[in-house]
């Protein structure tokens, strides 16, 4: 009896560290290999302002161009149109659902951040965009002021994809 129960017992240890294992293998899949492949490719973005916050001046509609690229790890985001380009920050993946984010100086002493959920479905996604501009001083680089901007996306695929050196 007792040495039927050390081998129950034994069982149970094995099973118990397969499925451990098992739990840290799935954990080192990237986020980033979990985007649907439709994600990549050229976008015509229409952005319409929702809210804001503050005194900076915030334009009410825009049409903007994204193309979206990966290399290996990371994602590429730029727009022919502004000559912007940023390597971008994934936070978040679930099925069509995505969140990335971008940060980087804008006009000296500002930060300006963009957080970007959407949904894609099939060569279209519907979002949102939350803007942060953050103000620094420049005699001691702390903040002074911070203006909010909240735009609703409506995204059209215009071509492609474009996915390289995983």
């Amino acid at each position: 009896m007792i040495y039927m129960l050390k081998k129950v017992i034994l069982i149970l240890i094995i099973f118990a560290g397969l499925s451990v294992s098992a739990q840290t293998l799935k954990a080192g899949v990237s986020k980033i290999d979990n985007i649907p492949n439709s994600f990549y490719g050229s976008w015509r973005v229409q952005a319409k302002i929702d809210k804001q916050s503050g005194n900076i001046y915030f334009k009410p509609v825009t049409v903007d161009l994204w193309n979206l690229s990966r290399v290996g790890d990371v994602i590429n985001l730029n727009n022919p149109f502004t000559g912007a380009s940023a390597s971008v920050k994934l936070d978040y993946v679930d099925g069509n659902l995505i969140r990335f984010s971008k940060s980087g100086e804008y006009d000296g002493n500002k930060k300006l951040t963009d957080t970007v959920d959407l949904k894609l479905d099939g060569d279209t996604f519907t979002g949102v965009n939350y803007l942060t501009l953050e103000t620094f001083s420049v005699r001691d680089n702390s903040l002074i002021k911070k203006d909010t901007a909240i735009y609703i996306l409506k995204g059209e695929k215009i071509s492609g994809t474009s996915i390289t050196g995983k």
